[in-house]
C-alpha cells in the first residue's frame, strides 16, 4: 500500500486527532456492540505509547438538523458520552469526554491534555458542517491538533470535515485499522489470485448494480444469492410467487445474464414459506415449483451443493451479503452452509465485505475463520463497486 500511514508520521508528544468509527449501537445508554471500538485499538494504544495527546473524534447515528425538535432528539439520543465511558474501560490511560463540539470548553480540555492522555469530543455530526464538509469547521478542528490520523474505514467513503477536510490542512495518515481494510481489499479485488469467486447476496438488484457489473469484469464466477435472486429468475422467465422483486430490474438483471457469458451462478432451489415468519409453514422446491402465496427465503440444500462445489478451490473468495433471511432461524441454513464453504478453502484470501454478511458471520461463529472481515459495510461496497473512498484519497502518497 502506497498511502502514509501512522508508522510515517512524527506522533510523539503531539496533539493527534484520530478520526475513528465509533459509531456503535446504543440501547437506553447501553453500548450493546463494543466491536467498532475495540477495532481502533491497536491506533490508540501506539500513539498512548508514543505519548500522543489524543484527540479523538467520531460520528454517532445521525442528526437531522432540519427540524430544531427533532435535532434536540437527535442529540440526545446520539450522546458520545458511553462510547468515551467504554473507551476509558479499554485503554490504560486518562479519557476526558468534552459534551462540545467546538468552543471554549474543549479548547481547554485540549490545551491540558498531557502526553498519554485523551480527549474524546463530542458526537461530530452535532456539527452541522460535518457531513458537508465544511472548510471553516474543518479548518477549527484542525487547530486543535497537529497531526491526524484516519482510522474509520466505516466513513472512508463519505467526504465530511473529519474524514477528508482535515487531512488536507495537517499532516495526515492513516491508522492501522484503515491500512490493514485497504490492504486486504486491494489484494482481494485489484489483484485478486485466479480463481477468484464473488458471492453476492442482499434483498435488491438495486443496491448492488455496480458491485455486480464490476466483479463480472474481475472475478471468473459471480454466485447470485439473497432477495435479489429472484429478480435474476423473473428475467429467466420463473414464477417466484410471492418472493422479492424489484420489477424495474428486470431489464438489468436480463442483460447481465446476457453479458455474463456463464460466470453468474444462480440458486436452483429455495426454501419457499407461506409468510415472513418464523411459524410460516415451509418447504423445499426447485426454480419451477415457487407457487403463488409462497416467498423463497433462503437458498435450498442442492443451491448449496452447486454453490460449494463452484468455491471449492477458489483462492480468492469475496462476499458481501448474506443468502436468505438469516436473522430467522428457519432461513439461516444457506448463509451458514455459505460460511462453512468459504472457511473451508485453506489458504485463499477470503473477505467479507462488511454489513450483513459480516454480521451473519460473526453471529454464526466465523469470526476467526476468514482473511478478513471489513469493518465498513458502505465503504468496502463502493471498494467493490471500483469506487475511489475520499477518506483514503486525500491522504498523501509515501514518497
Amino acid at each position: 500500500m502506497s498511502k502514509l500511514t501512522l508508522r510515517d508520521l512524527d506522533v510523539s508528544n503531539k496533539k493527534v486527532i484520530v478520526r475513528v468509527d465509533f459509531n456503535v449501537p446504543i440501547k437506553n445508554g447501553v453500548i450493546t456492540d463494543d466491536n467498532r471500538i475495540v477495532q481502533a485499538l491497536p491506533t490508540i494504544n501506539y500513539l498512548l505509547e508514543k505519548k500522543a495527546k489524543l484527540i479523538i473524534m467520531s460520528h454517532l447515528g445521525k442528526v437531522d438538523h432540519k427540524d430544531p425538535e427533532k435535532t434536540a432528539s437527535d442529540k440526545a439520543k446520539n450522546n458520545m458520552a458511553p462510547v468515551a465511558t467504554r473507551l476509558g474501560e479499554l485503554v490504560d490511560a486518562p479519557v476526558t469526554f468534552v459534551s462540545e463540539t467546538r468552543g471554549p470548553a474543549l479548547e481547554a480540555a485540549v490545551n491540558a491534555l498531557q502526553g498519554g492522555d485523551i480527549v474524546v469530543v463530542q458526537n461530530t455530526r452535532y456539527e452541522k458542517g460535518e457531513s458537508k464538509n465544511d472548510p471553516e469547521l474543518a479548518a477549527y478542528w484542525a487547530s486543535l491538533g497537529e497531526v491526524f490520523v484516519f482510522d474509520a474505514f466505516g466513513s472512508s467513503h463519505r467526504a465530511h470535515a473529519t474524514t477528508h477536510g482535515i487531512a488536507e490542512i495537517l499532516p495526515s495518515g492513516l491508522g492501522f485499522l484503515v491500512e490493514k481494510e485497504v490492504v486486504a481489499l486491494e489484494k482481494a479485488i485489484l489483484n485478486p489470485a485466479k480463481p477468484f469467486v464473488a458471492i453476492v447476496g442482499g434483498a435488491k438488484v438495486s443496491d448492488k448494480i455496480a458491485v455486480i457489473e464490476n466483479l463480472l469484469n474481475i472475478a471468473d464466477k459471480v454466485l447470485i444469492g439473497g432477495g435479489m435472486a429472484y429478480t435474476f429468475l423473473k428475467a429467466l422467465g420463473f414464477n417466484i410467487g410471492s418472493s422479492l422483486l424489484e420489477a424495474d430490474k428486470v431489464e438489468l438483471a436480463k442483460e447481465f445474464l446476457d453479458k455474463s457469458n456463464g460466470k453468474l451462478v444462480l440458486p436452483v432451489d429455495h426454501i419457499v414459506a407461506d409468510a415472513f415468519s418464523v411459524d410460516a409453514n415451509t418447504k423445499v422446491v426447485g426454480n419451477e415449483g415457487i407457487e403463488e402465496g409462497w416467498m423463497g427465503l433462503d437458498i435450498g440444500p442442492e443451491t448449496v451443493k452447486l454453490f460449494s462445489s463452484v468455491l471449492d478451490g477458489a483462492k480468492t473468495v469475496v462476499w458481501n451479503g448474506p443468502m436468505g433471511v438469516f436473522e430467522l432461524a428457519p432461513f439461516a441454513n444457506g448463509t451458514l452452509e455459505v460460511c462453512k464453504a468459504i472457511a473451508a478453502q485453506k489458504g485463499a484470501m477470503t473477505v467479507i465485505g462488511g454489513g450483513d454478511s459480516a454480521a451473519a458471520a460473526i453471529q454464526l461463529g466465523f469470526k476467526d475463520e476468514f482473511s478478513h472481515i471489513s469493518t465498513g459495510g458502505g465503504a468496502s461496497l463502493e471498494f467493490m463497486e471500483g469506487k475511489v473512498l475520499p477518506g483514503i484519497a486525500v491522504i498523501k502518497e509515501r514518497a
